[in-house]
């Protein structure tokens, strides 16, 4: 009789004819269009920023994978490479290296070597170390750099679409006023805008989303409901009073949605493993960033979100998970 034992490794279980390192060479390639517009967008500084947050991430975790845990260097998986890239397309193009050093550190270190490593992380570590550093740094945080194509000199900052918006709508100006200072649907759109590193334009980000969805990386469950759910929600509230609350195309193309919907909702260890499990998983990131950007302080609240439904990922898998043959249904 063989001895062979059935070995059942952790997340991410991905279910094509592709290891985890070609996957993750996948999402990589899709998330340079966006990197790309970025660089167009706010020149060599977004550069800079993602080779600071990319070199630093996989640094980190190479040296407590190494020396900390005496495992096998995990940098070779491109897991490291990939926090790094998120970590940077959610903050400003121009915060300062030593501030992305830390962010780098708190994503590798506490959002994700401290739970073992890829496949055991809770959270998704780049939102880890975003909100650490919304939280320690709010100032750098929140100064926002103007496109070079907008601005009059050189180091120019304002706000973005939806920190204006909230500013406006706090003093008692009607919507219809405040979006006639907007940046135009199509702007919006295209990416002419301020903003992370990563997040202005919904016209790269949506081909990086096409990329993996041809590619079989990711299933449309968790970006298509997710985005529909901001829109709907905000849509309702539109509706109600025009004049308190934006449209809901406005919504949906600025900030984070397209981003966190695309690239980090979609994250294989941090979201449900059934379909139905990432339907209900999205619509609670759609809700949750609806009501933050809504009637929270914080103008964007994508990234709060995530982490909110992450910490119920076990929850929605317990209760979706398919049902064995003969077997009875989990009864809450």
């Amino acid at each position: 009789m063989s001895t062979d034992l059935l070995t059942v490794s952790p997340s991410p279980h991905v279910h094509v004819e592709l290891t985890v390192p070609q996957v993750m060479r996948s999402v990589i390639f899709a998330m340079l269009p966006a990197l790309g517009f970025s660089i167009y967008t706010f020149g060599i500084d977004a550069l800079f920023v993602t080779l600071v947050a990319v070199i630093s991430a996989m640094l980190f975790e190479n040296i407590i994978s190494v020396y900390l845990l005496k495992q096998k260097a995990s940098i070779y998986d491109g897991s490291a490479v990939i926090t790094g890239m998120l970590l940077a397309f959610n903050v400003p193009s121009n915060l300062p290296w030593h501030i992305i050093l830390i962010g780098s550190a708190v994503a590798v270190g506490i959002g994700k070597m401290s739970f073992g490593g890829l496949g055991n992380n809770p959270f998704n570590p780049a939102l880890v170390g975003r909100v650490f550093l919304l939280i320690s740094f709010p100032v750098q945080m929140t100064n926002w750099p103007v496109p070079i194509m907008d601005a009059a000199v050189d180091g120019m900052t304002g706000a973005t679409a939806l920190g204006h918006l909230k500013e406006g709508i706090m003093q008692g100006i009607p919507v219809s006023a405040l979006m006639t200072e907007m940046p135009s649907y199509r702007e919006l759109f295209f990416g002419f805008q301020g903003g992370s590193v990563g997040e202005m334009s919904a016209f790269a980000l949506i081909i990086g989303l096409i990329y993996m969805l041809t590619k079989r990386v990711i299933t449309w469950h968790i970006p298509i409901t997710m985005i529909l759910t901001v829109f709907i929600f905000s849509g309702i509230f539109w509706l109600i009073d025009p004049e308190l609350y934006a449209n809901p195309f406005f919504h949906v193309l600025t900030g984070g949605v397209m981003l966190g919907a695309i690239f980090m909702a979609t994250d294989y260890v941090t979201s449900p493993f059934t379909h139905k499990g990432m339907i209900i998983f999205a619509i609670g990131i759609g809700l949750i960033t609806v009501l933050i950007r809504l009637f929270g302080n914080y103008p964007e609240g994508v990234s709060f979100a995530i982490l909110i439904m992450n910490a119920f990922v076990p929850l929605i898998n317990k209760y979706t998970r398919p049902v064995k043959f003969g077997a009875k249904p989990i009864k809450s």
